[in-house]
């Protein structure tokens, strides 16, 4: 009895070291991977509560957390909080009409408006495209920006600040269609101030000054990088 014991152990001993030798990479790996899930669970519940998150079904325009990689779609990674809760809100009110969001904005309440709004705020922005080099318009669009003081409105890094949105890395068409807007009046800014400096641009001047804004590269403090 007690061999047949030794021989049952040391045939065990044997099918763990073959099985550890077969699938001990596999078994690895997949402790990893719990492991990085558990690690992503935490992180999105530190970040906005757990996984379903409303602010999740934004990202099939508007990118994952907000950061957009499509020209034609805004970012609203690192928007200022108070910008994405009154664009929330003329789109609901139809100040801003948008077939798409008017809809979507007029289902939300106010505390789920704050909450997007606080969730995409603090989302780390960067630039929604690789833009390619273009020394003309970049040095055209750079001195539009600096003649029109954008800086005065959006900040030194033109990264927005209260109601004033991130310029910054932000999409080349969707930017020049926003100063289009403006200056026809297809879009109405409540103070006026975007619809009086977008009359005074050119049908060449907005797609620089959109090619310029959309190559740089979201900075919140020191020298606007490019």
């Amino acid at each position: 009895m007690k061999r047949t014991l030794i021989i049952v152990a040391v045939v065990t001993l044997a099918g763990v070291a073959i099985a550890g030798m077969l699938y001990g990479r596999d078994v690895i790996d997949g402790m990893r991977y719990e492991k990085a899930m558990h690690q992503i669970g935490e992180t999105n519940k530190a970040n906005a509560g757990p996984w379903p998150q409303p602010q999740e079904a934004c990202f099939v325009c508007h990118g994952p957390r907000g950061q957009s990689l499509n020209a034609w779609y805004p970012a609203l990674s690192g928007q200022p909080k108070a910008y994405i809760a009154a664009q929330l809100h003329a789109f609901a009110s139809d100040q801003r009409p948008n077939a798409y969001m008017g809809p979507l904005a007029k289902d939300l309440t106010d505390a789920e408006i704050d909450a997007f709004a606080i969730y995409f705020a603090k989302q780390t922005p960067a630039r929604n495209e690789d833009v390619p080099a273009d020394a003309a318009l970049e040095t055209r669009g750079l001195a539009l920006v600096q003649a029109r003081s954008c800086q005065a409105c959006h900040g030194g890094n033109l990264m927005g600040k209260d109601q004033v949105p991130r310029l910054a890395g932000q999409g080349a068409d969707y930017l020049a269609k926003q100063l289009t807007d403006f200056k026809t009046g297809a879009r109405k800014d409540p103070t006026g101030a975007m619809n009086g400096a977008a009359s005074m641009l050119s049908s060449e001047d907005i797609p620089a000054v959109a090619r310029y804004l959309a190559g740089m590269t979201p900075e919140h403090d020191g020298a606007v990088a490019h």
